[in-house]
Order: C-alpha cells, then sequence, then structure tokens
C-alpha cells in the first residue's frame, strides 16, 4: 500500500518514562496488525508530583512531536497526564490536518471498575497529581453516582519501581511501601480496585496478596486497547495489514538507561531506542513516516 494511505500511519504512545510500556504490551497483543511508535519522556520522570499546568505544557510538546511523525492515533499511557491534560490535548490535536483523535487511561478505567464491582466500593492506588486532579472521582460518578471511590496517593511507588534500590525490584523496602498503601483500601472493605499507575503493573501479583484474593484489581492496559480498536475502526484508519507491525522507541533521557529498564516493562525484545529533544522540535517540520525507510 503507498506509504501515504493514513492506515499506514503508527498509533502513538507517551508516557513519563517506560511504565506506559505496559500499556503497549497490551496494544502489541491486542492489536498486532498496527505500527507502533513510543515516546518515553524520561528526562521530565516523574510526572505524579506535577502541577496540571505543567502537565498539560509537556503533553503538548510530546504530541507536537509524534503528529510530527505522522502518528494516526495518541495514547496517553500517563494517568496523571491524562487526568491534567487530555481535555486541552483533544482539542489541539482536532486543530491539525489529519484531526488526530487522543485517548487516555482514566475514563475506561473507571468504566471497567464500575461494571466489576459488587459491593459499590471501588479502591484506587495513584500519583497524588493523579489523585489532587479528582479526575478518576468523576469519571466512576459519571459511569455510576452510587459507587464510593477510596482514593490512596502513593507518591514513593512509581519511583521504587522504574529505579529500585540496588537494582532489585522485589525487595522488602518494596513490600513495606506496597503495605503501607494498600492498608487503607483494606480498611475501607473495598472489593475492586484501580491501578492509577502504568508502573504499578509490575508488582500486580504482590498488590494481590496485601489487598487480598479476593479483590479484583483493574489495569489500563486492555481496556485502553479495546477503546483504540473503536476509535480506528470509526475513523476507518485500522490497518489492513495481516501480519504483525513494528514498534519503535523514542526518550528524551538517556537511551542505554530507558533500553535496560523497558524489556521488564514490555515483556518483549526492544528496538533501537531513539534519543529526542523536545527543545528542538519544529512544529512546522514534519518527520518521516514511522518507521523510517
Amino acid at each position: 500500500m503507498p506509504a501515504a494511505d493514513p492506515r499506514d500511519r503508527p498509533i502513538a504512545v507517551f508516557d513519563s518514562g517506560v511504565g506506559g510500556l505496559t500499556v503497549l504490551h497490551e496494544l502489541l497483543v491486542s492489536l498486532p496488525q498496527e505500527d507502533y511508535l513510543y515516546l518515553g519522556d524520561s528526562a521530565r520522570f516523574p510526572y505524579g508530583t506535577r502541577s496540571a499546568d505543567e502537565l498539560e505544557r509537556f503533553g503538548m510538546d510530546i504530541a507536537e512531536e509524534l503528529v510530527a511523525r505522522r502518528a494516526k492515533l495518541l495514547v496517553v499511557a500517563c494517568n496523571s497526564m491524562t487526568a491534567a491534560a487530555l481535555p486541552a490535548l483533544q482539542r489541539r490535536m482536532l486543530e491539525t490536518t489529519l484531526g488526530v483523535d487522543v485517548i487516555g487511561v482514566v475514563k475506561p478505567e473507571a468504566a471497567q471498575a464500575v461494571a466489576v464491582t459488587r459491593s459499590g466500593r471501588i479502591g484506587l492506588l495513584a500519583t497524588p497529581a493523579t489523585v489532587d486532579s479528582g479526575a478518576y472521582a468523576r469519571a466512576v460518578a459519571a459511569v455510576d453516582p452510587h459507587v464510593d471511590l477510596v482514593a490512596v496517593a502513593c507518591p514513593d511507588l512509581a519511583p521504587l519501581i522504574q529505579d529500585p534500590p540496588g537494582g532489585e525490584l522485589f525487595s522488602q523496602e518494596l513490600q513495606e511501601v506496597v503495605r503501607g498503601y494498600c492498608a487503607p483500601l483494606v480498611a475501607a472493605g473495598v472489593d475492586t480496585v484501580i491501578l492509577g499507575c502504568t508502573h504499578y503493573p509490575l508488582v500486580r501479583s504482590m498488590l494481590q496478596r496485601m489487598l487480598g484474593r479476593s479483590v479484583t484489581i483493574v489495569t489500563s492496559g486492555a481496556a485502553l486497547a479495546r477503546q483504540a480498536e473503536h476509535v480506528l475502526g470509526s475513523r476507518g484508519l485500522a490497518s489492513p495489514r495481516e501480519g504483525e507491525g513494528t514498534y519503535s522507541f523514542l526518550c528524551t533521557g538517556d537511551a542505554d538507561t530507558f533500553g535496560a529498564l523497558g524489556t521488564r516493562f514490555l515483556q518483549m525484545p526492544l528496538t533501537e531506542v531513539e534519543h529526542v529533544d523536545l527543545s528542538a522540535h519544529s512544529t512546522t517540520t514534519e518527520v518521516s513516516a514511522w518507521p523510517r525507510p
């Protein structure tokens, strides 16, 4: 098919670092025929303690870079970014030539959690920025105003998962941190817990042990993959390819560090990681289609 066919353009996924690779993993499994471009803004990690204004500005920088690389859909794989900047990103991207759709992780997770809860008491583990935004509370209430949401801010969890002391992820220190964050949810008697950060699925087994086996854990990847499939179908942008597509990586920080961490999160081999300087990006220049010839 001609390179200019919009169906051949990649789905772009971005996050503050490598955590969003857990979302990319679900997309690769659910929509294997698509091409993907992932951008990790590791130079500005973590996002969880950033202000809403900062996050919106970062989101615009990233979106402009990915649209310049001719993305057909933007997936915001960061809960903090989704909570702070999704509406602004959606407005901006609909102004582009392609009218690029932007989807985020909050609403799909909230809808799934409401669908599976039996008691009507849902827990949320997320970064301070995500909890403070109230995005999950609004999303859950929009689906069912009679459901209670118990939110716990976890400022230390994502940094411990991304850069564990001594390089050992499943340490005693992490276990105690996880136990402390789970304690209020156990006390509240929730039967469903939303993992409101893309890093947290890496310690899902530990979380399940602390929460109890009767608690249903909801992650963003599978729900977001379904939404991506619906959006592409409604816009006529789904790839007609029958085989596997490609996936490629950009990061704003150190490419070698990103590559070393990334395989653990993606659970698949990483291709070469390209460093990108967002401050040098020009919105008037379109980069060659991805993957490049």
